[in-house]
């Protein structure tokens, strides 16, 4: 991905241009305008449960070892890949191939999709805490991979907050 950032184009206080998602195609954004997609939900964190047969992916309430319950954030993020190779990069080359398992309110799979952003969506609201006042986001509702064996992470399927 590279700076397609117009130096016409006036840029905020966040260094982004106002309401960009809305008319810069996905593969056009800067890197920060990319990232600042991300709401913090946490979701994408979750370890996933794939229905080999439907394709269905269901959310599991547990966790990256990396994820950070209170910030919804990953606590490595910049370095994840050295603790957990696994990890996907999602760019947008790749997210054809990885929006069936992004959730449903995720903003890079909603722009994917041609839909607007939620109102609750930081890029919005002005507060990355609305995510979290919306009641979309995982905080706080999550239990750690390494407290939970894999063969009984189907014990904690949940429903996707907020969708």
């Amino acid at each position: 991905m590279t700076d397609t950032t117009d130096p016409k184009d006036p840029i905020d206080r966040t260094g982004l241009r106002p309401r960009y998602w809305e008319s810069v195609p996905l593969d056009r954004m800067s890197v920060r305008e990319w990232e600042a997609l991300c709401d913090g939900c946490g979701k994408c964190c979750l370890n996933k449960l794939e229905d080999d047969e439907t394709g269905e992916v269901a959310l599991t309430r547990v966790a990256c070892r990396l994820f950070d319950d209170t910030t919804c954030r990953c606590g490595q993020y910049a370095i994840r890949h050295q603790f957990v190779p696994e990890c996907i990069s999602l760019k947008p080359h790749t997210i054809e191939r990885h929006a069936y398992w992004l959730p449903s309110t995720c903003a890079y799979k909603l722009l994917h999709e041609g839909k607007p952003l939620y109102p609750w969506h930081p890029l919005i609201s002005g507060t990355p805490q609305s995510v979290h006042a919306a009641g979309v986001s995982v905080q706080h509702r999550t239990v750690p991979e390494f407290e939970v064996p894999e063969d009984d992470w189907e014990d904690h399927i949940i429903e996707e907050p907020g969708a």
